[in-house]
């Protein structure tokens, strides 16, 4: 009898011991799944930024020989660089975007950080879409939109103030016509 005793005694430590641990991994999850709430909804902006401001003064030449600069009525820009991995997978839906929306060839600013030596291989069909400059990675027209992740991408409005930002052209709202 008293080897029963023992065994229902350890059985039962066990099983207090166990009960506790799970009820410290529930506390932990509950936890991690606040901060993953917390990072979903803070999500790093697009660019710097906010609605309403204005970009910083630029000027860039196109691929086309173009100059194009904050004062040339752009409606939407967009940056890509030529070593993210995400910016090829953005670029049927960025040019489905100013596409279906018409805005217009003159109105489209595609930003590629890179180097001119090396274009990337989606530029053809970027430059269908829309005016293309290449620029190094710190350049004019990345530091006056205040560009923190690529691929971005910026509605703005007839006064060239930021209306919206995201990291996906989908997600900006129908430009208004000028």
């Amino acid at each position: 009898m008293p080897i029963l005793i023992a065994a229902i005694v350890v059985v039962g430590g066990l099983c207090l011991v166990d009960l506790l641990l799970t009820l410290g991994v529930i506390r932990r999850l509950r936890v991690h799944t606040d901060m993953l709430a917390g990072a979903r909804a803070g999500r790093p902006p697009v660019t710097g930024l906010e609605t309403g401001q204005l970009p910083g003064a630029f000027s860039a030449v196109t691929t086309g020989g173009d100059l194009v600069s904050n004062m040339t009525g752009l409606r939407v820009v967009a940056f890509f660089s030529s070593s993210c991995p995400a910016c090829p997978a953005m670029v049927p839906p960025f040019a489905e975007y100013v596409t279906s929306h018409h805005v217009g060839q003159d109105g489209v600013l595609a930003v590629v950080a890179g180097s001119p030596d090396a274009p990337p291989p989606y530029l053809a069909k970027l430059a269908e879409a829309a005016q293309v400059h290449i620029e190094s990675a710190g350049g004019d027209v990345i530091r006056a939109f205040d560009v923190l992740a690529f691929p971005a991408f910026c509605l703005l409005d007839v006064d060239g103030a930021v209306v919206a930002s995201a990291h996906d052209p989908s997600a900006l709202p129908v430009p208004v016509p000028a």
